[in-house]
C-alpha cells in the first residue's frame, strides 16, 4: 500500500514542529518533506506526528504478563502497549529459577519470531540482593557464565538484553558471554561502585537498567554506578519517566547531560491500562492504587503502570524536556541500543512505524510496518 500523510506537524532537524508531509510504500517510509502544497491521502490537521515508540523494557500490560508463559497474555500484552504507539517492545522477565526461566523464554521464542516482539529482556536473575526490588529474593543467585550460556541458548538468538549486577562474582565473564551471543548487557538491580561499573562497561555492557532505581544514589563524594553510567558515552540510560521512580529534576538533569544515550521505557507489568488492584509479577503479590505499582509485602516499587506515550508526555510536561528530546528518547536512542538500524526516526528508508497525536499528545493512530492498526484513542 502507496499513500501519504500530510497537514500534520513533525518535527525537523532543528527540534521545531513545522507542518509537514510522510510518504509510505509497503512497510517503508519513502519521503518526507514540509511542503504544505502537498494534498495527500490522509490528512491530519492538527495532529503530531512523531516515530513509532520503542520500548526496550516491558513486562505487561492489559491484564496480561510476559512471564505467564500463555499465548493469549503474550499477544494482549504486546497489543496493549501497540495502541499506545509502542511499534517495537522487548518483553522483559523477572529473575526466576532455571527451570522456570527456561519454560518462560520457550512460550515467547514463537511471538519473536512472528515480529509481535522485538526480543527477550532477561532482568535477573544475577542481580544484587540489597538492591533486588520487585524481584523475589529465593530467585536470586550469583552470575554462573556456564548457566548464562544455557540460557541464552535456550533463547537460540532471540534474548535481546539481560540485566546483571557487575559486582557479583561471575559478572565479568557473564557479561562477555552475552555480548559473545548478540545479545545487550545491561548494569541494573546493583550495589556496584564506579570501579566495577566501569570494568562491566569495559568488557561490553551498554545499557543502564532504569537508571537511579535499585542502585546506590550518586553522592558528591562518591560517584557509584550512576555517576559511571550517566557520563559514559557507551552506555545508554533508561528512565521511567512516570513521576514516582523519578523526580522531574532528575529526568531533566539526565536528559541534558545525557541527551544522545537516554531511552525512555515503561518498565510497565500487567497493570498498565488495566486499573487499580492486586497483581503478581512473577511469584510476588504485587498491589496497585491510584496507578501506583508496588509489592504488597514492603511497599518497594513494582514496575509500572506506564504507557509510552505517558512517559513522553510525562518528560515534556512535567520535567520541561524539549518534545524533540523526548521522542528522541522515545524511539531514537531505544532503537539504537538494540541496534535496530531501520526504525526510531522519520526518515526515508526507515520502516514505516509512525505514531500520530492528536493536540493534546493522546495517541489517536499508530502505524506498524506500513499498516494502521488499533489505536488507544
Amino acid at each position: 500500500m502507496s499513500l501519504t500523510l500530510s497537514g500534520a506537524l513533525l518535527l525537523d532537524d532543528e527540534g521545531d514542529l513545522r507542518s509537514g508531509w510522510v510518504s509510505v510504500d509497503g512497510d517503508l517510509i519513502t519521503g518526507v518533506g514540509f511542503d504544505e502544497s502537498v494534498a495527500g491521502d490522509v490528512r491530519l490537521e492538527g495532529r503530531t506526528i512523531l516515530p513509532g515508540f520503542v520500548d526496550m523494557h516491558c513486562h505487561g500490560g492489559g491484564a496480561a504478563s510476559y512471564v505467564s508463559g500463555d499465548a493469549e497474555q503474550i499477544a494482549r500484552a504486546a497489543l496493549t502497549h501497540r495502541a499506545h504507539g509502542t511499534t517495537t517492545t522487548n518483553a522483559s522477565l523477572v529473575s526466576a529459577t532455571y527451570d522456570d526461566l527456561a519454560w518462560q523464554i520457550r512460550a515467547l521464542i514463537p511471538f519473536v519470531d512472528d515480529g509481535t516482539l522485538h526480543g527477550i529482556h532477561l532482568e535477573g536473575p544475577w542481580i544484587s540482593r540489597d538492591f533486588c526490588g520487585a524481584h523475589d529474593p529465593a530467585t536470586l543467585r550469583d552470575p554462573d557464565p556456564d548457566e548464562v550460556s544455557r540460557i541464552l541458548e535456550i533463547g537460540e538468538g532471540r534474548i535481546a538484553m539481560v540485566t546483571l549486577a557487575p559486582e557479583l562474582p561471575g559478572a565479568v565473564a557473564s557479561i562477555e558471554r552475552i555480548v559473545a551471543a548478540g545479545a545487550v548487557a545491561a548494569i541494573g538491580h546493583t550495589g556496584a561502585d564506579a570501579d566495577h561499573a566501569r570494568v562491566a562497561l569495559d568488557v561490553g555492557a551498554t545499557v543502564a537498567t532504569h537508571l537511579f532505581n535499585a542502585m546506590p544514589p550518586l553522592l558528591h563524594r562518591a560517584a557509584g554506578p550512576v555517576g559511571v553510567l550517566l557520563t559514559d558515552s557507551r552506555v545508554v540510560v533508561e528512565l521511567i519517566a512516570d513521576g514516582h521512580h523519578l523526580g522531574p529534576e532528575v529526568v531533566s538533569l539526565t536528559m541534558m547531560t545525557a541527551r544522545e544515550r537516554s531511552a525512555l521505557i515503561t518498565d510497565a507489568m500487567a497493570a498498565a491500562g488495566a486499573g487499580d488492584g492486586t497483581y503478581v509479577l512473577g511469584d510476588l503479590r504485587v498491589q496497585v492504587t491510584d496507578g501506583v505499582a508496588r509489592l504488597a509485602s514492603n511497599g518497594s516499587l513494582a514496575g509500572s503502570t506506564l504507557f509510552m506515550d505517558s512517559a513522553l508526555r510525562c518528560a515534556v510536561r512535567t520535567a520541561g524536556v524539549p518534545l524533540a528530546d523526548a521522542s528522541y528518547a522515545a524511539s531514537a536512542v531505544p532503537a539504537r541500543a538494540l541496534g535496530l538500524a531501520d526504525r526510531g526516526t522519520i526518515a526515508v528508508g526507515q520502516r514505516a512505524d509512525l505514531v500520530v497525536l492528536d493536540d493534546e499528545w493522546a495517541v489517536e493512530r499508530v502505524m506498524r510496518a506500513g499498516t494502521f492498526v488499533a489505536a488507544a484513542g
